[in-house]
Parts: C-alpha cells; structure tokens; sequence
C-alpha cells in the first residue's frame, strides 16, 4: 500500500510541475505563445522577455510553488520516509522541463518532445519546501548572479549548486539528513539536461545576456564606445 502512496505522490508532484504557468500568464496577458518567443521555453526569464517584469515576476513565483507544494503534498501524505519527501520535488522539476501538457509532434504525428522551462525555479521551490530557511540563502545568491552575470542559464544552474551546498553545510554541522544534498544534485543533472544548448552558447560566447544586469549595462556601454561592424550596420539599418 506504501508503494502505491509513494507514486501516487511522485506522479501527483509530476502533473504539478508540468502546469505551464508562464505559457498561461503570457497568453492571458499579451495573447502570444510563450513558445514562440526567444528560448521558447515557459519558465519566468522566457515569460519577462515576453511579457513584461511582473508577467516573469508571477511565472517564477507560481513556478517555485510547484516544487514546494509537492514538498507539502509529500510530507502530508507521507511519513517517516523522508527520501520522497526529497524524490516529489524532484518529479515537480522532471514535469516542469518535460510537461505533459505540452507536447510537440513532428510532420508525421509522432511525439517529439514535451516542452517546458529549464527548472530553476521548482528547484528553489523544493529547496524551500525540504527546509524553509534555505530560501534565506537559495534566494539572494541567485538574485545576486541574475543581476551580476546576467546570464538566465547560469543563475538557473546557480541555484541547484546553492542548495547543494547549502544542504552540504547543514548535513556535515549535524542539523540535517545527508539525503537532502541528493536533492540538490539531482535538481542539478536535470538543469543541465535542460540546459544543454545555452550550455554550447556560453562556451561560444553567444548566450544571451539580460540587458538590466551590471554585466548587460557594462555590455552596453563597450559597445556604445567601440561599437563593432554588426552594431554599426544594424544601426545604419
């Protein structure tokens, strides 16, 4: 009977991740397809691109709720066994990146893939949910790397790397079960997985930058000063 709870809880976690909320809060607000737009994919950064701050703002808040309801869900349902408690976020992230509800055929009718975000935000949200004050720690470095380096990939691997270390720190100072770090390196290979065409961008140099970042602003400023051969024709254009 356990075992039929377990996954009814990691599929529940599942289909709780794979609600494309910033799809639905860029299509209630503008009309476009989130999927349409840059990345294409549905997570807060793709959803400020298109939508406008609080669109992105919403999407990321309803995003990290994903992973720390299954948390909830979990630990309600679930107790004295606490690796799903860490596996239900984890379900949360797989249906986020990969959702049910979006999928993609190729010409002749046969499934593709199941689109979605990258996973950052449902990997703060299980990190919240395992243990409340990581966001106190989760939250700020990743604020921090958003509007430092500027790169959306990065601070989306950033955040899984926090709480690894996070949930490292607490383990070895004996306030925490070592099975939290599992959570946190699992939440990183999926990331990764997600990542892996920004992850070609960045060793090119060619991923993209947010223009409101110290690193976007100093980006701007070189290029106002020693504008190259692509930025003067697509101005003279």
């Amino acid at each position: 009977m356990m075992i039929l709870i377990d996954l009814g809880v990691m599929l529940a976690a599942y289909l709780i991740g794979s609600i494309p909320f910033g799809l639905l809060i860029v299509k209630i607000t503008t009309g476009k397809d989130i999927r349409q737009v840059a990345s294409g994919r549905t997570g807060g950064t793709n959803a400020m691109r298109a939508a406008g701050v609080w669109a992105g703002v919403f999407t990321a808040f309803f995003d990290i709720m994903k992973g720390a309801v299954s948390v909830w869900i979990a630990q309600g349902l679930i107790h004295g066994h606490h690796l799903i408690h860490v596996l239900a976020p984890i379900a949360a992230i797989l249906g986020h990146n990969h959702s049910v509800f979006l999928p993609e055929f190729d010409e002749n009718g046969k499934l593709k893939r199941l689109r979605g975000g990258a996973g950052g935000a449902p990997s703060v949200g299980g990190a919240l949910g395992i243990w409340p004050m990581s966001l106190a720690f989760i939250l700020p470095l990743g604020v921090l790397v958003f509007f430092t380096v500027g790169i959306a990939s990065v601070t989306t691997m950033g955040v899984a790397f926090f709480a690894i270390v996070v949930f490292a720190v607490r383990a070895a100072l004996g306030l925490g079960p070592w099975v939290d770090v599992l959570y946190g390196v699992l939440a990183e290979i999926l990331l990764i997985l997600a990542l892996r065409p920004n992850l070609k961008n960045l060793f090119t140099g060619n991923e993209r930058i947010i223009p409101i970042s110290l690193h976007g602003k100093l980006k701007a400023r070189r290029e106002a000063q020693h504008p190259s051969p692509e930025t003067d024709e697509k101005r003279a254009g």
